[in-house]
C-alpha cells in the first residue's frame, strides 16, 4: 500500500509528495518511488540487518536509516519489525511491513495538510513513536504495580489454600516474565530510535532547519529519560520474580516442615506399638489388667514428647 502525503499522490505526481509511506510495497509500488526520486528502496531482507552500518549510512545527501519498532496494538502480542526511513532535503521515505498506531497519527495529522517539509515529517514521527513508547511503559508500570500489590499484600485472615496461592504466584512470575520480555523491546526500539535522531542532527546539520534538529535533540532527550525509566522497571521486575519465586519456596518448606514434624512424631508410637506387637510368650505386660490401656498411654506420650519438644525450641 503506498500513502504520498501532503496529498495522496500515485504515479508521476508523487515528485510533490514530501512523505511517502510504503506499506508491504508491491514491485510496482517501490519501481514507481524509485523511477520518481531516483532513491533506493530497502527491502525487507536488508531492512533485518543489525549491523550498525547496515541501520545507520549515507549516499551522497540522503539518510538510509533502520529501526526495529513496536507494533504494538490493543489485544495483539507485541512484535519488533523492521522499519526503513529514506529521508532527503526533499522527500521521506518508509517502508513498514506492519500497522502502527504511531505511523497513524501522524498521517492523521498531515494527510490534509497543504505543504510540509520532509525532515518535518521525520521529527513528527520519532515524536509520535518515543509517544507510543512512553505510553506501552506507562502500560507496564502498571502491570508490575498490579504484581507488586498481589505478592507483598498482607494476608488475609483466611489465608488462601497454598494449591491456590502457588498456582497465583506461578501465574504472575509468567506475566512478569513476559513485562520484562515487552520492555526488552521497548528499550532496544528506543536505543535505536536515539541513534537516528541523533544520526541525523550530525549528517544533515548543513540543511536541516534549526527548529527541527532542536526537536530532534528534545527526542533524544526524552529517549534518554525513558531509558533509564525502563531501567528501573527491569530492576522491579527482577525484584517481585525473586519475591514470587521466595515465597513460593516459603511455602513449600513449610510443607516439607509439618511432613518431617509428621514422620518424626510418627517414629515413637511405631517402636512402641512394634515391641508390644511381638508374638512372644513371656511378655510381662500380657497379662495386666490395665495392659491395653498402659499400651495406648505410652503411645500418646511418644507421640506428644516430640511436639512439646518443637514448640520448646520454637520450631512449630
Amino acid at each position: 500500500m503506498l500513502g504520498a502525503y501532503p496529498t495522496n499522490r500515485t504515479g508521476g505526481a508523487l515528485s510533490g509528495a514530501a512523505w511517502v509511506d510504503l506499506v508491504e510495497p508491491t514491485v510496482e509500488e517501490r519501481s514507481s518511488f524509485e523511477t520518481t526520486f531516483g532513491l533506493h528502496v530497502p527491502t525487507k531482507e536488508q531492512l533485518a540487518e543489525i549491523e550498525t552500518t547496515s541501520r545507520l549510512r549515507t549516499e551522497g545527501d540522503v539518510l538510509y536509516m533502520t529501526a526495529p519498532l513496536i507494533f504494538a496494538a490493543e489485544g495483539e502480542p507485541w512484535i519488533l519489525a523492521p522499519t526503513g526511513f529514506v529521508l532527503s532535503k526533499n522527500v521521506l521515505l518508509t517502508v513498514r511491513f506492519s500497522k502502527s498506531t504511531a505511523f497513524d497519527t501522524v498521517i492523521a495529522e498531515f494527510g490534509h495538510a497543504e505543504k510540509f517539509e520532509s525532515t518535518l515529517a521525520f521529527a513528527r514521527l520519532l515524536e509520535a513513536l518515543v509517544d507510543r513508547m512512553a505510553d506501552l511503559l506507562e502500560g507496564s508500570s502498571r502491570d508490575l504495580d498490579d504484581a507488586s500489590h498481589v505478592i507483598f499484600r498482607q494476608p488475609p485472615g483466611n489465608r488462601f489454600k497454598l494449591s491456590h496461592e502457588t498456582v497465583m504466584l506461578r501465574r504472575l512470575l509468567i506475566r512478569t516474565g513476559r513485562t520484562s520480555e515487552r520492555m526488552a523491546r521497548i528499550h532496544y526500539a528506543l536505543v535505536c530510535l536515539d541513534r537516528m535522531a541523533k544520526f541525523t542532527i550530525e549528517r544533515c546539520r548543513e540543511w536541516i532547519a534549526r527548529d527541527i534538529a532542536n526537536r530532534l535533540q528534545t527526542v533524544s532527550s526524552d529517549i534518554a529519560s525513558l531509558v533509564q525509566y525502563a531501567e528501573g522497571l527491569v530492576s522491579r521486575v527482577q525484584l517481585l520474580q525473586d519475591a514470587a519465586a521466595g515465597i513460593i519456596n516459603i511455602d513449600q518448606n513449610d510443607v516439607i516442615k509439618v511432613l518431617t514434624i509428621a514422620s518424626v512424631v510418627g517414629i515413637p508410637p511405631v517402636l512402641v506399638v512394634g515391641v508390644y506387637g511381638m508374638n512372644f510368650k513371656n511378655i510381662p505386660e500380657l497379662d495386666w489388667s490395665w495392659g491395653y490401656p498402659y499400651a495406648l498411654a505410652l503411645v500418646l506420650v511418644s507421640a506428644l514428647a516430640p511436639l512439646i519438644w518443637f514448640k520448646w525450641k520454637d520450631w512449630i
